[in-house]
């Protein structure tokens, strides 16, 4: 249990911090002029971010039934998401954010994750859902959560691609780039 409270609370004050980060960033866009976009989506993203939290409390921590025999495997992988996040984080510098805030005629990053892929922190936080739950047999956190990201994901990534094309010269940009899933080629 203590594994789980330590893990947990980690986690709670990463994404306290992100937070932080995003709303700082955001202050600063919308002073250049940043348009918002998708906000009618945006609180049904928290809410499934809140709820994914609460399930991992409930299942994890009160209904803890140990650590995942392979937990070195998983640790292991959460840590390397982490540094993918933060490797996200540094790349996007202050146009990163929880939101859709799109600088009109900014330069679109290119370079580190985003050299690879289009939307590397989705494709972190999809592996973030599966790995944290496995970690403590959250498996119905797991099923419930990796499926309303999946959700969720299928409507915020057309809204934030659409909003770059208007804004950017996006497309040009990451014409072939993967998709948020690297092993799927997106047709056009």
């Amino acid at each position: 249990m203590l594994y789980f409270i330590l893990f947990f609370s980690v986690l709670l004050i990463q994404r306290l911090v992100e937070l932080y980060i995003a709303r700082s960033n955001e202050k600063w866009m919308k002073e250049q002029g940043a348009k918002e976009y998708g906000q009618s989506h945006y609180k049904l993203m928290v809410a499934i971010h809140i709820a994914f939290f609460v399930s991992l409390l409930i299942e994890g921590g009160i209904f803890h039934t140990g650590v995942n025999t392979y937990w070195p495997l998983l640790l292991t992988g959460f840590i390397l998401t982490q540094l993918g996040r933060m490797w996200v984080i540094s790349s996007l510098g202050k146009y990163w954010n929880t939101k859709i805030i799109v600088l009109p005629s900014a330069e679109v990053v290119a370079r580190g994750p985003y050299k690879y892929l289009k939307h590397p922190n989705y494709f972190i936080v999809t592996l973030e859902f599966l790995i944290v739950p496995l970690l403590f047999h959250a498996y119905w956190t797991l099923f419930i959560f990796a499926l309303l990201n999946q959700f969720i994901l299928s409507i915020r990534i057309p809204l934030e691609e659409d909003a770059l094309r208007i804004e950017t010269d996006y497309e040009s940009v990451h014409l072939h780039t993967k998709g948020w899933i690297p092993l799927i080629k997106k047709e056009k």
